[in-house]
């Protein structure tokens, strides 16, 4: 059926990338783009497209049995447009952490797809989040993060309160037929350390969602699992590192849901802390936990970064937690195009470690070579897929059962 959205669109990110043999991690920042308005047109024909493309990932097929998604999902240019709107603006997602907004006036932008997004906490307290757009002309509101009273748009100083009410809109004068006129409310929820938006549901601009709902929409029944493994709000946020890296985002992914496949083969040094044998894979409604018993207590090498019991979850689509020793890092990946993503890197850490600099540099370190070899690996594979030989791939059954998971969650989306 041929369906016409209407959708704000701004140009995929510009930003400067990292060399592909020199990935030096930046700060996080946000960048000027150009915005425009326009219309999403999907005709028949193109629907059809789309739908032979999706069908040639069967999700009932055993894992014993099943290819893995073809080549077209990673590569295609119209295949990563319509993936955006079916995968990514639907549900809950996460974009940034409670200790962004933990004051009054405290606010953060960031971006996902193609939603430029703020959120801020007012003087009342209460979470706002909204399209990071001016009424007026398009202009990108606000920048970074930071404290702000007021939000004063940079091009031609129309002003919006911290509830997104409009505040000022100077020479307009003359101007006929003019109502309500503030920013665009996004649904804006928080669970544990982390604040969630959800761009495709029925907004609710005065209040932040329901805990409780978004809990079991965002996490279902391992939310507890969660909970008892250390993923909570007691952490101290150290530093975010962002990585910009030539791949689909979904072959990020799906390498963080191999099971530790390529972990004895990829990353010696962490092996070397791991039991790999002790791997196991648990798979939820829309989340996969893998965990592992750390290696080396007792060596030499071994300075407590790991502990004795790793956790990896995965939450569909795009967003990874790790909980090791007293640490706590979190992935973010972020779409920029068929062969581009963005992968956001937050590091928290128990209050009793947030001192000790010495463990945390080495501990970054550690962390740092592990991330160089997943975007070699990454990158190699995009190389790949791209190529004439590649169309589709095969499932190691008793470790990728995750990778498999995610892909059915990926069909479910993606189904017309």
């Amino acid at each position: 059926m041929a369906i016409a959205t209407a959708v704000i669109s701004l140009k995929l990110i510009t930003s400067r990338r990292l060399q592909p043999k020199n990935h030096t991690p930046i700060l996080a920042q946000n960048r000027p783009f150009k915005v425009s308005c326009c219309v999403l047109h999907n005709p028949s024909s193109l629907h059809t497209h789309f739908q032979k493309l999706v069908d040639e990932f069967d999700p009932r097929i055993p894992i014993e049995k099943a290819l893995t998604p073809p080549r077209s999902w990673y590569t295609d240019p119209s295949f990563y447009d319509y993936e955006l709107h079916r995968v990514f603006y639907g549900g809950w997602q996460a974009v940034g952490f409670t200790e962004q907004i933990k004051d009054p006036r405290d606010f953060f932008t960031g971006r996902f797809g193609n939603v430029e997004f703020l959120v801020c906490r007012d003087d009342d307290g209460k979470v706002h989040a909204f399209h990071n757009v001016c009424r007026h002309h398009g202009s990108l509101l606000a920048s970074g993060s930071g404290k702000k009273s007021c939000f004063v748009c940079p091009y031609h100083a129309w002003t919006y309160g911290l509830d997104g009410a409009l505040l000022k809109a100077t020479r307009i004068t003359g101007m006929q037929n003019f109502n309500e006129f503030g920013l665009i409310p996004l649904n804006v929820a928080t669970w544990g350390p982390f604040v969630l938006l959800s761009v495709g549901k029925e907004n609710s601009p005065h209040h932040e969602v329901d805990g409780n709902m978004v809990e079991n929409e965002w996490l279902g029944s391992c939310s507890d699992t969660l909970k008892t493994n250390g993923v909570d709000s007691s952490l101290s946020h150290v530093c975010r590192r962002v990585y910009n890296i030539e791949c689909n985002w979904k072959v990020f992914c799906d390498n963080y849901l191999d099971g530790g496949y390529h972990v004895p083969y990829a990353h010696k040094d962490l092996a070397s802390g791991l039991k790999l044998d002790s791997y196991s894979t648990i798979i939820y409604e829309k989340v996969s936990i893998q965990r592992c018993e750390g290696g080396s207590a007792g060596s030499e090498d071994d300075f407590g970064r790991l502990g004795s019991k790793v956790l990896y979850a995965f939450i569909y689509p795009n967003f990874m937690i790790n909980r090791y020793g007293p640490w706590m890092d979190t992935n973010l990946v972020l779409p920029l195009g068929p062969r581009k993503c963005q992968v956001i890197f937050d590091y928290f850490i128990e209050a009793h470690h947030k001192d000790d600099k010495a463990f945390i540099e080495r501990s970054l370190v550690d962390s740092e070579r592990v991330q160089m070899e997943d975007i070699k690996l990454c990158e190699g594979v995009q190389s790949g897929l791209e190529s004439l030989a590649y169309c589709s791939g095969r499932y190691a059954p008793t470790v990728e059962k995750a990778m498999h998971h995610f892909h059915q969650l990926l069909h479910d989306n993606l189904k017309m």
